[in-house]
């Protein structure tokens, strides 16, 4: 049994959101569910904790997100499940379930759980943003998705963001470059950092994603994977980039761009800001999926879709000095009542009917201490009812921006959302 008095906290690697922050994210998420209706997707929900295989058979039995950081759990039925860690494969799991009409466009904004050490915008449960577009192979949707990231970012105030992009073929253009990268690798795994140089052999894309220079310095002279695409894989993201380009959306190839969970196939890339130290750099990383459905038991279905933190798009926001009020939270008016009866309860339930957003004090406090607080709260203006007021069928209306000798006076009650509508 706990103590009662033990003072609880959030567990590591968790954190709370309160208000004042918690309106910066509320507009992140309703800016992004603003832009993806523009692009034609629809909310969807899915569990946050799904079967274990859902995420083995997509990012890989092998990865380390499956071997190291997956919060695995049997039930009380000895099922085995696993937390969310990502947000594609749930997705595609209720897409292969339900079999909705396609081209099926979905978006989602959802906590992911990943057990790794905390740091500056990585948690344990962090919070991602995504989209994911499943029933064609048309590159023109390709473009569509990082656009609409792209957009999205822009509209946020996000200015030092670049775009890196690259393919990694199907399976079989994928299979011949690790094939050759692999021969490269084993006559040069010496020179390799600390880490590769013992575990190169088990995924050698994964070298690619090495930040360390000396890992950077032999990929940078070694095979390179789009010497390996086939025709058709080279045609596709041929056609990726020239809609970049049609766009005007700023992108780089890069060679050396993988992801990091087996799904993906052609394109992928990834949203880097300048603003953040390199370790913690990405804002943004997506791709295309071509076999994710068929693996999770579904039709041959293409896909492609990208996640991104909101912790990490908030660290770049204040990185950058952005400060726009992406949505506007502030209270209208302010109810104070001194008539020790429900005159306010019913007063603020009719502004709040009225469409106002109205706030008022408890506890039959002192005129002075509610004033105090109507203060505080940021109102424009305090509704004043005291006894005489309210045997008069009136309310003091007063400017708590303005001198209080000179810009108080007295409404009826019956005319006040009038009133109170003129002025706004």
């Amino acid at each position: 049994m706990s103590d009662p008095a033990t003072s609880f906290r959030a567990p590591i690697g968790t954190h709370d959101v309160l208000a004042p922050a918690s309106a910066r994210w509320e507009g992140v998420v309703a800016t992004f569910a603003q832009y993806a209706y523009r692009y034609g997707f629809s909310l969807a929900i899915t569990p946050t904790f799904e079967e274990v295989g859902v995420f083995n058979r997509g990012i890989g039995e092998g990865s380390d997100v499956a071997q190291k950081e997956m919060y695995v759990f049997s039930d009380r039925g000895d099922r085995v499940y696993a937390l969310r860690p990502e947000g594609t494969a749930p997705v595609v799991r209720a897409f292969v379930q339900h079999q909705p009409t396609t081209p099926f466009k979905a978006w989602y904004v959802t906590p992911a759980f990943r057990y790794e050490r905390p740091q500056a915008g990585r948690y344990r449960e962090h919070h991602q943003l995504g989209v994911e577009a499943l029933g064609t192979d048309d590159p023109a949707v390709d473009v569509e998705v990082i656009a609409l990231a792209a957009r999205f970012f822009a509209a946020i105030g996000l200015t030092q963001v670049r775009l890196d992009v690259n393919s990694m073929g199907h399976v079989a253009c994928r299979a011949n470059y690790v094939e050759a990268l692999r021969a490269y690798l084993a006559e040069h795994r010496d020179e390799l950092c600390d880490e590769h140089r013992e575990t190169w052999s088990l995924n050698p894309l994964r070298v690619l994603d090495c930040k360390k220079p000396e890992c950077i310095a032999v990929i940078n002279a070694g095979p390179m994977l789009p010497d390996y695409l086939c025709d058709d894989c080279r045609e596709h993201f041929a056609r990726v980039t020239a809609g970049l380009e049609s766009l005007g959306i700023a992108f780089t190839r890069n060679p050396r761009l993988v992801r990091g969970f087996d799904y993906y196939t052609r394109t992928t890339f990834e949203f880097i800001s300048d603003a953040l130290e390199s370790a913690q750099n990405a804002i943004c990383g997506g791709g295309r999926y071509d076999q994710l459905a068929e693996q999770l038991g579904g039709a041959p279905t293409g896909g492609i879709g990208f996640g991104c933190g909101i912790e990490r798009l908030l660290l770049c926001l204040d990185a950058e000095g952005v400060d726009q009020e992406l949505v506007k939270r502030s209270v209208d008016l302010f109810v104070v009542d001194t008539t020790n009866s429900d005159e306010a309860t019913a007063l603020v339930d009719e502004l709040r009917v009225a469409g106002w957003a109205v706030e008022r004090a408890y506890d039959s406090r002192s005129m002075k201490a509610q004033m105090k607080v109507a203060d505080r709260s940021g109102a424009r203006w305090a509704l004043i009812v005291g006894p005489q007021e309210r045997s008069a069928g009136e309310v003091a209306l007063r400017d708590l921006r303005g001198d209080d000798d000179q810009t108080q006076r007295r409404v009826a009650r019956a005319d006040l959302v009038t009133t109170l509508t003129e002025l706004r």
